[in-house]
């Protein structure tokens, strides 16, 4: 372009081509350099680049319109109207730069620009324009030309003056002024030169023009154009030095017209000029206010950086520093301005990194695009196109001089414009107070390292490093107590593992490195002196932590926890007597047995085992023996099982067996065939045999659909066994559910007889073999039934006992039976007793003596007319309360009387240790006298022991007139049974005495 230049001063008749080349190459330039340099808005070089062309387009027209060959035309006005165009575009692409750093009006530089403009729009007038437009001659075209010029020229002159205050001083800036005043400077002389005529070529004012087209061009071809249009700091009121320079010469330009034409003449256009001034003078007083609006709002931000700063000296660690930060931001944004704030914190050494510029030192707060964000933060940002991002760099040095992260605010664009210096003062507080926090983290980290240095060299656990090999790089020094010895440096970790763990051992720490997370197992390794110790291992993959690089395993020695873990669960499932499973562990085998039976298509069975009369031995010979007998059964038990089998004490006295993998009922119930047989020996304790006689229930899985419901029926099995005697076992049968449910509603019922006093009795006589009469009367109780009609004692004492209704049943009985006897008939030497049986259970309750005595005086009842039956073995436990209370009853005069004598044990010791008055012989006895030689011979011995130690005898079930006799020949005086009546109602015993009285020897 500069040879251009040279070459159309020198060679003439190519001026016109040259001029043309040099305009169009000065466009060019600007097009290559926007493309070559990518400016952050091209438009406004674009439109440079346009006003160039049509700047070469308008010269053309006037050099043509100047030659001879468009002479006899008349066409100005189409070289105004390119002119004018021109200066229309090249207005805007001005304006565009002049504008294009920040998103918001500059209103002081629009103030200040105006000034300008009216200051030397007034010189324009005086000197240029008015002279032109009074010129003879003028078309109104040219009156409109005249006016015209100048002003875009003013304007022009305007924008690049304001480029120059409010961009960065750089070389773009200085080329576009440069050519900006040589078109200015250019245009004024040229109109003030020639009044009127076009542009000739070849003159010397074409150096200005130059100046244009070589300023511009080159000012779009270096690289530091792209400043232009990058963001910057918002423009403020404050007048800084050139702008007072270039407002004070524009505020005199009026006064000093005015007094010009005051001391050469008279005063023309003296009205325009006092509004001049007037105009100037209200710009200036905008101006003011302005920059009064202006500081308030620097005092209020400055309030509120020093509250930010005092809420940042008290923060104690990040979250709290981001809380005050975000709060403090908010509080600068203008009301109701959408915004988000994010403080971005990231590691020191990512800071040191990320957070400098090439040049060294922390990156300045710039004003960025939120997709040049990385990628965590932009998502946060979605929805805002400009982000201020205020790197976190302490200006004390405190970080290094490192950026510790990044506040990064979005909002609209002339928003964080306004705020950049604020943000920035933010950011720098924060960096302050998040430094302070991470330097007493640090201290507290590395106190905390040496407090856990000081934890390490102490502590009993194992702590090592180990390498990528399973090689111990560093091992506590604890190693020495768990394996004898300190240095295993550079041992192999698995050696210390036994042989057979040593595979799953390698496993754990494969799942170590590649899954990176702690699991903890169990391991077995050869300890001090060879001894193989349990310890816990649990890990920590630290190969990416510098300060370790390595899988931290750490070991702690548990052999005697797990030793003791082991006790506890076996006592948990076992029982503590006899060593076998207890209730929970064979619920549990139970279950899982009936699913694996399902799957596989066995067999699965339940025996539900409980031993016959075991309270009579813990209450005979005491509870050693009773624990002797219990663990003798189960080593039986577990003797007829097979091992994979299970054996299992419920609780006292009941058993269990577990019978998996059956392939039919058949063997089940052989087993339950074999446990009855075994048990069936006597146990050898000591110098005795005690008998271990057990019932059986059985029952499997072809019945049961899941284990609950197998254990219920195995123990209605043994309900039924129990109920059919003793020393036998029964399968389930579905019927059994039945009687369940059948002896469920009957207990309902009983409860509700008591309450109802349902209980009625019955008297059976007892009489004198020998001819002495109905001596007394046996009282037996009967459940009148609403629906069932008439109970016999068997149907429901058993219930009675087991819910202890037997207690408010025997009162009932007593109180009945009394009641009874007080009305009977008497006669001189005989007066019928009435003979009450009385349970163990109704005995042992407190008082019972006191009661039984009071309801003896409240019927009006002699003592002696009283006989109370008790079982024999209410006579086995050896308890001086129960003799106390036998012999206060005997001293009252009431009789006491064994029942079912012979049916228990060792029951001729008690006769004679015991003072009592009868014994009842059980019809078991008197059954069998008649065909028996050895019967009858135990009887009389019997009856002869009793008549040694004075005690009456009477005998029960005698149903046989045969057997009367016997009985009567051997010496027993009394008895009952069916041979001489049935029990009778009450009101039937008044008649029967009657007629015994009469007749004494009818019956």
């Amino acid at each position: 372009m500069v040879l251009l230049g040279v070459l159309y001063y020198v060679i003439r008749p190519w001026q016109v081509g040259l001029w043309a080349a040099l305009g169009l190459s000065g466009a060019a330039a600007i097009v290559y350099g926007v493309r070559r340099n990518r400016p952050r808005r091209p438009r406004p070089w674009y439109l440079l680049a346009g006003a160039l062309l049509l700047f070469v387009l308008g010269d053309l027209c006037s050099a043509v319109l100047n030659s001879d060959y468009l002479a006899p035309y008349d066409v100005p006005f189409l070289v105004d109207m390119v002119y004018l165009a021109m200066f229309v575009v090249m207005s805007l692409g001005l304006m565009g730069l002049a504008r294009s750093g920040w998103a918001m009006r500059d209103r002081a530089g629009v103030l200040d620009a105006v000034t300008l403009i009216l200051g030397l729009g007034l010189l324009a007038w005086m000197f240029i324009i008015e002279p032109r437009f009074r010129t003879p001659g003028l078309t109104a075209l040219d009156q409109i030309a005249a006016v015209a010029y100048p002003l875009a020229d003013l304007l022009l002159l305007a924008m690049v003056v304001r480029i120059v205050l409010v961009a960065r001083w750089s070389a773009p800036v200085a080329l576009l002024a440069a050519g900006g005043i040589g078109m200015f400077v250019s245009d004024n002389l040229h109109l003030f030169a020639r009044m009127d005529g076009f542009w000739h070529i070849g003159g010397s004012l074409d150096v200005g023009w130059m100046l244009l087209y070589w300023g511009w061009g080159l000012a779009a071809l270096l690289p530091s154009m792209v400043w232009l249009t990058e963001p910057r700091p918002a423009p403020t009121a404050e007048l800084s030095g050139r702008r007072v320079v270039v407002l004070g010469l524009s505020s005199f330009i009026p006064p000093m017209v005015l007094l010009f034409q005051a001391l050469r003449g008279p005063v023309r256009n003296a009205e325009g000029i006092a509004l001049l001034c007037i105009a100037m003078f209200v710009l200036v007083l905008i101006r003011l206010l302005d920059a009064m609006r202006i500081h308030r709002q620097a005092l209020a931000r400055e309030r509120m950086l020093r509250e930010a700063g005092v809420g940042l000296v008290a923060a104690t660690d990040i979250a709290q520093v981001s809380d005050v930060v975000r709060d403090t931001a908010t509080g600068l944004m203008p009301r109701h301005a959408e915004h988000r704030v994010i403080l971005a914190v990231e590691e020191p050494e990512r800071a040191a990194a990320e957070g400098e510029q090439p040049g060294g030192g922390p990156r300045p707060a710039v004003l960025c695009r939120t997709g040049e964000l990385p990628p965590e933060h932009a998502d946060q940002l979605a929805g805002f196109d400009t982000v201020l991002s205020c790197p976190l760099a302490p200006a004390d040095g405190t970080s290094g001089g490192h950026s510790i992260g990044t506040l990064l605010v979005a909002a609209e664009e002339d928003v964080l414009q306004t705020l950049r210096g604020a943000m920035e003062v933010l950011a720098l507080q924060a960096a302050l107070a998040l430094s302070r926090i991470m330097l007493n983290d640090e201290v507290n980290r590395r106190d905390s390292e040496a407090y856990f240095r000081a934890l390490v060299h102490n502590t009993a656990d194992v702590i090592m490093i180990v390498a990528g090999e399973d090689e111990i790089r560093y091992c506590s020094p604890s190693a020495a107590a768990m394996f004898g010895r300190e240095a295993l440096e550079g041992n192999h970790l698995l050696d210390l593992v036994v042989p057979e763990e040593r595979e799953r051992s390698a496993g754990y720490l494969l799942r170590a490195r590649q899954e990176r997370r702690g699991e903890t197992t169990d391991w077995t390794v050869w300890g001090f002196g060879d001894r193989r110790l349990q310890v816990e291992v649990s890990s920590r993959d630290l190969r990416e932590d510098p300060a370790v690089g390595g899988l931290v395993i750490t070991l702690r020695d548990v052999t005697q926890r797990r030793r003791l873990e082991r006790e506890l669960t076996h006592r948990a499932f076992h029982d503590s007597l006899t060593g076998l499973a207890n209730r929970a562990l064979f619920i549990d085998r139970v279950t899982l047995a009936v699913d694996r039976a399902r799957r596989n298509g066995t067999i699965a069975g339940v025996l539900f085992i409980d031993l016959d009369d075991f309270k009579d031995v813990n209450d005979t010979m005491g509870h050693p023996v009773g624990d002797e007998l219990l663990t003798s059964v189960a080593e039986r038990l577990k003797g007829v099982l097979r091992p994979h089998d299970t054996a299992a004490r419920l609780g006292g006295d009941e058993f269990a067996a577990l019978i998996e993998d059956s392939a039919g009922t058949g063997a089940i119930e052989a087993v339950a065939e074999r446990v009855v047989r075994v048990l069936s020996v006597p146990v050898p304790v000591g110098d005795q045999r005690v008998p271990a006689g057990a019932s059986v229930g059985v029952a499997t899985t072809r019945h049961a659909r899941d284990g609950d419901e197998l254990l219920r029926h195995a123990d209605l099995a043994l309900y039924s066994a129990k109920g059919e005697g003793k020393g036998q076992w029964r399968r389930y049968q579905p019927a059994l559910h039945e009687a369940l449910v059948e002896r469920l509603q009957l207990k309902a019922d009983l409860d509700r007889a008591v309450a109802d006093e349902e209980f009625s009795l019955r008297f059976q006589p007892v009489v004198g073999l020998t001819g002495a009469g109905t001596v007394g009367f046996e009282a037996l109780v009967r459940w009148e039934h609403p629906s069932r009609g008439t109970l016999a004692p068997g149907e429901f004492i058993g219930l009675a006992e087991e819910s202890g209704l037997i207690v408010p049943i025997g009162t009932q009985v007593v109180r009945q039976a009394l009641a009874t006897a007080a009305r009977w008939p008497t006669r001189a030497g005989l007066s019928p007793y009435v003979s009450i049986n009385i349970s163990a259970r109704q005995f042992r309750t407190p008082g019972v003596v006191a009661d039984l005595l009071r309801e003896l005086d409240e019927a009006g009842l002699p003592a002696h007319r009283m006989m109370l039956e008790i079982v024999e073995t209410l006579l086995l436990h050896e308890d001086e309360e129960v003799w106390a209370d036998l012999a206060e009853l005997r001293e009252a005069g009431v009789r006491v009387a064994i029942d079912d004598f012979g049916t228990g044990y060792s029951s001729l010791s008690y006769l004679r240790q015991m003072s009592l008055d009868v014994v009842k012989l059980d019809k078991s006895f008197v059954g069998e006298i008649a065909v028996s030689t050895q019967q009858r011979a135990l009887v009389e011995g019997i009856v002869q022991l009793a008549n040694t130690l004075g005690l009456e005898v009477i005998a029960e079930g005698i149903e046989t007139q045969e057997q009367r006799d016997i009985l009567a020949d051997i010496g027993c005086p009394f008895g009952q049974g069916y041979l001489f009546s049935k029990p009778l109602p009450g009101a039937e015993t008044f008649p029967w005495l009657v007629d015994d009285l009469d007749a004494p020897a009818a019956h």
